[in-house]
């Protein structure tokens, strides 16, 4: 954040809403929001929930409220707080035992209750998507790189079987996701009885393979580029209509 100039503070962001410095200030808030409910124990708002739908009204709600606050501060004074916050948000989540229940489930891989793995595994997702943004508006592309993106896509990949959910199939139908290139690799989606399984090494010939590069991938599955935005960066071999659902999947709560 330190490298920006002050006219890159103001770039467009492909999350359409939001700024680079929005960005920056969402951010923010998910390093003081989770000390302040995971490690402190400290809930300053409450919604009625009743559905996943109002579940993320409230979030777009609170992120919004939050985002509009930030606007009377100067980025210096982000770049201290995140300067204070962020290893504040490392230590504590290094604190957990991976395998304990999470303080919040990991809605948008249908799990009704998470272990802290799945929980810190989407907060990395969270960190990489919002960076990637703001390096995305500025032309900064340091960590679109395997190191940091494979782990992002993969994690992503867990919301497959969640879409896949309303979907019939014979059993041992396989589906086959691909993001090209040394960034990407593969993942199965195999039908076994009554659900679907993620899985990334499958010897059963998939019924349908879809592939796209990394950036298409990033986009899409973060709803910032939606189906009908991308038909020609992508290409479906055999069943269309069941590689078509693939392309409807959010890993983000949106």
């Amino acid at each position: 954040m330190k490298s920006l100039k002050p006219e890159e503070w103001q770039a467009q962001t492909i999350a359409k809403l939001w700024k680079v410095k929005d960005v920056v200030a969402h951010l923010l808030d998910g390093n003081i929001r989770s000390l302040s409910m995971l490690r402190d124990n400290y809930f300053g708002e409450h919604a009625n929930i009743d559905s996943y739908q109002s579940l993320v009204d409230f979030l777009n709600g609170i992120n919004a409220d939050w985002v509009k606050a930030m606007k009377r501060v100067s980025p210096n004074m982000l770049i201290l707080l995140h300067e204070v916050t962020g290893p504040l948000y490392y230590e504590y989540y290094k604190s957990l035992n991976p395998l304990d229940k999470s303080g919040f489930a990991v809605d948008w891989a249908g799990e009704g209750e998470s272990k802290n793995w799945t929980h810190i595994a989407r907060e990395y997702t969270e960190k990489w998507l919002h960076q990637q943004q703001i390096r995305d508006a500025v032309g900064k592309q340091e960590i679109l790189t395997r190191e940091f993106f494979y782990p992002f896509i993969d994690i992503f990949m867990l919301a497959l079987p969640h879409t896949y959910r309303s979907v019939e199939a014979e059993n041992e139908t396989t589906i086959k996701l691909t993001v090209s290139g040394e960034l990407g690799g593969s993942w199965f989606l195999v039908r076994q009885g009554s659900k679907w399984l993620l899985d990334k090494n499958v010897s059963i010939a998939p019924s349908s393979e879809i592939t796209m590069d990394p950036e298409t991938s990033w986009k899409l599955f973060s709803k910032s580029w939606r189906p009908e935005n991308v038909k020609d960066k992508i290409t479906i071999m055999g069943n269309q209509k069941l590689g078509e659902v693939a392309l409807t999947m959010v890993s983000v709560m949106a």
